[in-house]
């Protein structure tokens, strides 16, 4: 009969993603001790399964300051994390495919000037010259040289592995059954396992954060969505920059092998565990891959892939304190973009576990901006 294994420590954390295990490491690095939950393994769900760009431009002005704090995170990976998870600055250029695309692009870099993002508009005879790869829809677009990419598989269990290296207990296949705050401390316990006690709890669960909350009386409308992802075998080199769409829609990248991956459309959700790309949905992505990049018409897809994220109806995620439990700090909701910004957010949320508070603007993301609403975390 197994005994159940207890822990104390300053903060535990439920979810092991980029925003829980960059929590961690930046909690580390203030002497703090750390117990980490994760469900399944650190990094392999939404955090592990996304597009790998890493882009600033087309965020949100409240997102701005966090994602210029994740910009200077990201130029230091090599120190902090010991790889460079293949992350390179090869530019971000949204697509216009009319002109009133272009003009919302246009307006995008006046409203967010203050920022430094370096926008530069680029259409007509230029656009041609420098992008001969690109279909006839394309009439401009808007690149943010200083945005990139990288390869998710390797970032995000990059941070999980450096939060351990740096003294973070991590415990990987460890499902949370059950949280309870007794007035003082936060009693996490994993089946007959696992029992950790902390004064401060951050929830960092991802599309299963809304199931935590609601046993603290706060139920954001959270809502799971599966990504549909595909990668085509390697062709020859032709684009530097990462692809988006103004307005959405596909978005892709070439990656150094010279395989293109590619994004865009919504799969099945199938239950909690499992998520796949749907057949329509790939089929779709690759008839907008081939009017952008006709270069991709005899290309073959080799594999498709989908994933489970937690989407807020905003788009803003839940960022900050609870409303209800001093010492509860959220996480999550981060609706398909959470990649760039998840290590910034894990060090708010460090400095709020830490010191209550943040020098990073974080109020639009307060969880109090939703009424008490029924909490739906997997379609039916």
């Amino acid at each position: 009969m197994s005994t159940i294994k207890k822990l104390q420590t300053d903060v535990a954390i439920i979810g092991g993603g980029i925003v829980g295990s960059s929590a961690a490491l930046a909690l580390r690095r203030m002497g703090l001790g750390v117990v980490l939950l994760e469900r399944d393994l650190c990094g392999s769900r939404s955090s592990g399964v996304n597009f790998g760009g890493v882009r600033r431009q087309g965020r949100s002005l409240s997102q701005l300051p966090l994602t210029q704090r994740a910009h200077r995170i990201w130029g230091q990976l090599p120190e902090l994390l010991g790889t460079d998870g293949e992350y390179i600055r090869s530019g971000h250029f949204k697509i216009a495919r009319s002109e009133s695309d272009m003009a919302s692009l246009e307006r995008y870099r006046a409203l967010s000037s203050d920022f430094d993002l370096g926008l530069e508009l680029i259409s007509g005879a230029r656009l041609r010259e420098q992008c001969p790869w690109l279909g006839a829809r394309a009439v401009g677009g808007s690149l943010c040289a200083e945005d990139g990419q990288a390869n998710p598989r390797l970032v995000s269990p990059a941070f999980a592995l450096a939060a351990q290296r740096a003294g973070a207990q991590i415990f990987e296949r460890h499902k949370v059954d059950e949280v309870a705050h007794d007035g003082a401390m936060f009693i996490v316990r994993s089946g007959n396992t696992l029992e950790v006690q902390a004064p401060v709890l951050l929830n960092c669960a991802g599309a299963w954060a809304g199931a935590i909350a609601s046993q603290f009386g706060e139920t954001p409308p959270l809502r799971a969505r599966s990504p549909v992802m595909a990668v085509t075998e390697p062709v020859p080199h032709f684009m530097q920059w990462s692809l988006g769409v103004e307005g959405g829609g596909i978005y892709c990248r070439q990656v150094a092998r010279g395989n293109l991956v590619l994004g865009g459309g919504t799969g099945i959700t199938l239950d909690a565990e499992r998520a796949r790309a749907e057949r329509d949905a790939i089929a779709t992505l690759a008839m907008q891959a081939v009017e952008l990049l006709p270069v991709l018409r005899h290309a073959h897809i080799i594999r498709t892939w989908g994933g489970t994220e937690g989407y807020l109806p905003d788009r803003e995620p839940v960022l900050g304190p609870s409303r209800t439990t001093p010492g509860l700090f959220h996480g999550f909701g981060f609706s398909g973009a959470g990649f760039q910004i998840g290590p910034a957010a894990g060090e708010v949320l460090a400095e709020l576990a830490r010191d209550g508070r943040t020098e990073t603007p974080i109020d639009a993301f307060a969880i109090e901006r939703f009424d008490e609403q029924p909490l739906t975390v997997f379609p039916t």
